[in-house]
């Protein structure tokens, strides 16, 4: 598949998953996603993959003008890629999560490939006691969610994604969503080359396994060849073993407290930065890849670049 030599460090800086009585280091209010996103970009990350909390409660929400206010204070200060979700949290609609890119006109933006199970309920049984009343009901309500995006809103967001002319990354969790992304670009519905996020080890997708991200990786190599490049999530405790994984196979990785907040067994992450410079360092030691620069990433991917931008 397609590759840089320098290795595209994303960083995904509060997601949806976790929730405060978490890690009193995960950033809510809009200040500290600056921060954080800022601090990430300087540290290596040349894409910053944002969501956006409720800055009293931290719980997750669609609200466009706190997704103005974070991705207009990242662009300030970086010349990072900035990559708002349209995943969202749970409780959103699909119209809710998809209306960042007409509002923003990012240059990128994360496109989820297929309906799963998304099972946050083990994490509620970890937590003596929660901080917030919306997160037991939040977590514990997982066990009876589909987490949805149907060929038909997946062929919606593509119009949308090429109206706005922003590059789609594409989320998958499983082997079968490889297979919903060649379905649409069989169908003219998706342009090449594509940029793939294997997501590993949410409970209701594909395990977090070494031999996983291998199949991952051939399936894709199939399907796609030179029309593909890749990155992983390696959810929790397999973050930094899949990105030196992916590092040494010629992808790219993605770190943040969206997908584990910890530095190492039994050590929270204190920054989002100090998981880039974690990774950018094991990049360097196993595969002698540095940090790929926006500016390379923005040629590789095919972006728009800031200026094109609505934020």
């Amino acid at each position: 598949m397609r590759r840089l030599n320098d290795i595209v460090v994303s960083c995904a800086i509060t997601g949806a998953i976790h929730t405060p009585s978490m890690s009193d280091y995960l950033p809510v209010t809009p200040e500290e996603l600056v921060s954080e996103g800022t601090a990430a970009a300087e540290a290596g990350a040349s894409i910053i993959h944002i969501h956006v909390r409720d800055p009293e409660t931290g719980e997750p929400t669609s609200d466009l003008d706190l997704f103005r206010t974070v991705a207009g204070g990242i662009k300030a200060e970086t010349d990072a890629i900035v990559q708002p979700t349209t995943g969202g949290g749970m409780t959103m609609s699909i119209e809710e999560r998809m209306a960042v890119v007409p509002e923003l006109e990012p240059e990128m933006a994360s496109c989820n490939m297929g309906s799963m199970n998304f099972g946050l309920y083990p994490m509620s049984e970890e937590i003596e006691e929660f901080k917030y009343d919306w997160e037991k009901p939040y977590l514990n309500g997982t066990w009876d969610h589909i987490f949805t995006n149907t060929f038909e809103s997946l062929r919606t967001a593509f119009s949308m994604f090429d109206e706005h002319d922003t590059v789609p990354e594409l989320e998958c969790y499983d082997i079968s969503h490889l297979y919903n992304a060649k379905h649409f670009v069989e169908t003219d519905r998706l342009d090449t080359p594509i940029h793939l996020q294997f997501v590993l080890g949410i409970h209701g997708g594909i395990a977090a396994d070494q031999y996983h991200l291998q199949h991952m990786v051939d399936t894709a190599e199939r399907l796609f060849g030179e029309d593909a490049s890749w990155s992983v999530v390696g959810a929790g405790r397999m973050q930094f073993p899949f990105g030196t994984q992916a590092a040494a196979m010629g992808g790219n990785a993605r770190v943040g407290l969206e997908d584990n907040l910890y530095l190492e067994r039994g050590v929270l992450a204190e920054s989002n930065a100090e998981q880039v410079e974690r990774i950018t360092r094991l990049a360097w030691e196993v595969a002698g890849r540095e940090p790929a620069s926006p500016k390379q990433v923005r040629e590789f991917l095919g972006l728009k670049g800031q200026k094109a931008v609505d934020f």
